[in-house]
């Protein structure tokens, strides 16, 4: 025994000592780093051409993490950020980008090329290649037309001519395998369980998607056609008769120039000077120098995002291991807190880009942003390509909401319920049994469907969190309650179909918004900013030591990582199950083409 107890401890001693060399590794290697730093400056050379490749689908923001020493797509806060660094940097000349197949949506595409715009507007110069077109929506034909010059490789197809949506139903799957949804909606338009229970689009959300498909082309087809310097109708005559080839696209002022990607820098090397021009990723330049320049102590307005799925709880690893696509609860109204609590901090400004989740953790946010407003911070709410459901409970009581003409909010609205697969089970010979002690103790059971009383007790839920919904927007918007009432029923709006109906204020990008929040700050319309982040970029060994320490949203996260492909039938019916909220209420954003 006693030498059992010695093997055990030799394996502790040296795993911790392991550790601790890695540790001290990592501490001289930083420590080497930040001596050459103070030797070389930002290490850049003195001649910039930036480059920016977008064609990869792209997140609205991410947490950096400490140990992000590595190049990592940029996100759009990260364009953003970088794009206004840039344009007051001397060094940097100009932009080279890549553009087609990443399926831009069209707020995205809107955030994007106002970034380039304000970019141009400091005497830079901006050229986008693409080896196509190749997507009909029209989100990376718009982003291009922030550049000064669009190349186009010869004979490659331009696509570019609307937007359209499409979507699976599984009602008819479920009724062949006996699996029963069970789902409550409050509305008509709240249509993201739709798939579970209906065979095809319903009429208000064929409405719906409709107005919202009409409402990007619309806008898309003004803004590119006034970027180009051409008559809308003749714009989109031209853009009718896509797909069609480069040479055509070229022909009708589409584009300006056909060329292959190395013929397109080459010339963008040319523009920047020539000689002693070097290409720096936007990546690179942004890691390189943002903290520097965008970000410090002595700021008057804090910068908080917050980009996913809204849940419960705590991340709790500090960044360590990258971003996750969700906002959790704790840390976005404890982030809030922090920058109530800072003396410095005159407003705040909320990044959301959220299709919405919990309600709980929604209105734990809003309670943060509310008392914020009430200790004299005020809150201004930039949304990104999406801030529906969710993500607009935790906007609406904001002194300022500025949303793109494009984004995706409102959703009013409310979703609970199950998928109940019991039956499924029994026909491929599974057997499902369960016991409860208590009425409802099997409530949230994935077996059985609701008894009548349960279904009813779902359905007064629903009611009274929609009711709470609907109040809090009124009172946060100054609308009468019955106008809230007749534009939510869980209806999606576009940004520019929801400012006339007082769901926000502005239309604009995250500019507009910071422009807002200086003002509310006191801050002079020429001033400079320099953002405080909240929460604070933990440093490694603090972000080591949260990243083991546990939490429920943590496990949750690392469990969607290890989701095991399934048999399509199987995979369809118990993605249902798990994805369906099964306990309390979540308030979900439709399933919109480009909704994350």
């Amino acid at each position: 025994m006693v030498a059992f107890l010695r093997w055990v401890r030799s394996i502790v001693v040296g795993t911790l000592n392991g550790v601790a060399m890695f540790a001290l590794f990592l501490v001289l290697v930083f420590a080497a780093l930040f001596a050459v730093g103070l030797a070389v400056g930002d290490g850049m050379p003195d001649k910039i051409l930036l480059t920016l490749d977008l064609r990869s689908p792209l997140k609205d923001s991410a947490e950096a993490s400490p140990l992000d020493i590595g190049e990592h797509p940029p996100t759009v806060m990260d364009i953003v950020l970088a794009l206004d660094q840039a344009g007051r940097d001397p060094r940097v000349k100009g932009l080279f980008i890549r553009i087609g197949g990443a399926d831009l949506s069209v707020p995205r595409a809107e955030e994007i090329d106002a970034a380039l715009k304000r970019f141009r507007a400091t005497g830079k110069f901006v050229i986008a290649q693409a080896q196509g077109f190749d997507s009909t929506g029209l989100g990376d034909y718009l982003a291009a037309t922030g550049a000064d010059e669009i190349w186009m490789q010869p004979h490659s197809v331009f696509s570019a001519s609307g937007p359209a949506a499409s979507a699976l139903f599984l009602r008819g799957l479920f009724d062949k395998v006996n699996a029963v949804p069970q789902i409550a909606k409050r509305s008509d338009f709240k249509s993201a369980a739709d798939m579970y229970m209906e065979k095809g689009y319903t009429g208000p959300d064929r409405v719906q998607t409709t107005a919202l498909l009409q409402s990007w082309y619309d806008n898309a087809i003004a803004a590119a056609a006034s970027a180009r310097g051409v008559d809308a109708k003749a714009f989109t005559a031209d853009l009718e008769a896509s797909p069609q080839f480069a040479d055509a696209a070229l022909r009708d002022r589409l584009v300006d120039k056909l060329g292959y990607d190395d013929e397109a820098k080459d010339a963008a090397k040319t523009r920047a000077g020539g000689d002693g021009v070097k290409a720096v990723t936007l990546a690179s330049y942004w890691r390189t120098t943002r903290d520097a320049n965008e970000f410090g102590g002595n700021g008057r307005i804090a910068l908080i995002e917050a980009s996913g799925d809204i849940v419960d709880g705590t991340l709790g690893h500090g960044g360590l291991m990258g971003s996750d696509d969700v906002i959790a609860g704790d840390d976005l109204s404890n982030a809030i807190r922090s920058a109530t609590a800072d003396k410095s901090v005159k407003a705040i400004l909320l990044r959301i880009d959220s299709p919405g989740g919990s309600v709980t953790a929604s209105d734990q946010i809003l309670d943060a942003v509310k008392k914020a407003q009430a200790a004299g911070k005020p809150v201004v709410v930039s949304m990104g390509a999406l801030a529906a459901s969710g993500g607009y409970y935790v906007s609406c009581a904001a002194d300022k909401i500025v949303a793109e003409p494009g984004t995706l909010t409102g959703s009013i609205g409310v979703l609970t319920g199950k998928v109940s697969i019991g039956k499924t089970l029994a026909m491929v010979g599974v057997g499902a049994d369960e016991i409860g002690v208590g009425k409802n103790a099997l409530f949230d059971s994935s077996i059985s469907p609701y008894t009548p009383a349960q279904w009813a007790a779902l359905n007064a839920q629903a009611d009274a969190i929609y009711a709470d919904f609907t109040r809090k927007v009124a009172s946060g918007r100054k609308l009468p309650l019955s106008q809230v009432q007749d534009i939510a029923k869980g209806r999606v709006w576009t940004g520019a179909d929801a400012k006339p109906r007082g769901l926000v204020d502005q239309l604009g990008g995250f500019w507009t918004a910071v422009a807002d929040a200086k003002t509310l700050a006191g801050i002079g319309a020429g001033e400079r900013v320099v953002f405080k982040r909240f929460p604070e970029r933990k440093g490694f060994f603090a972000a080591l030591g949260e990243a083991f320490s546990g939490s429920a949203a943590g496990v949750r996260a690392v469990e969607g990582l290890a989701r095991i492909e399934e048999a399509p039938v199987a995979q369809a019916v118990l993605k249902a199950a798990n994805e369906v909220p099964r306990h309390g209420v979540e308030m979900r954003a439709t399933g919109l083409p480009d909704a994350e």
